[in-house]
């Protein structure tokens, strides 16, 4: 059984901080559950461009608001706590918080641990792993 909490992980290396978001990595790939999650902190007024080409992701919202658009088609879609989206064709996308917002994430494959996005948005297949 493996049992963790959100703030052991967030005083840990499993804390991830980049200009936009910062992730608290609470399962990874080394967990051997063939999924990572992940509790992440979108900055307020922040625009991100993801398109995670090696990854399937479903993220659900727990606090803020904000929204996504699809780039390939210009759809947006609101987001707000209980809302899920799943990115579920490596779906290009423009992740927009207009306040802070904390949501839930889920990735397959699962991340490594020290995953950031590069300058198109992707987070590489294999990245540099977390040791605790």
């Amino acid at each position: 059984m493996i049992v963790r909490t959100l703030e052991q992980a967030r005083q840990s290396d499993c804390r991830v901080k980049a200009d936009n978001w910062e992730s608290v990595r609470m399962l990874l790939k080394d967990d051997n559950m063939g999924f990572s999650f992940h509790i992440t902190t979108l900055y307020a007024n922040k625009e991100t461009p993801i398109h995670y080409q090696n990854h399937l992701e479903s993220v659900y919202c727990i606090s803020g608001e904000g929204e996504v658009e699809t780039v390939a088609d210009g759809e947006v879609y609101a987001i707000k706590p209980g809302t899920l989206y799943v990115l579920d064709k490596h779906d290009k996308h423009l992740l927009r918080a207009f306040s802070e917002m904390t949501v839930a994430c889920v990735f397959n494959p699962p991340l490594n641990g020290k995953e950031t996005h590069d300058e198109n948005g992707v987070y590489p297949l294999e990245a540099e792993t977390i040791m605790e």
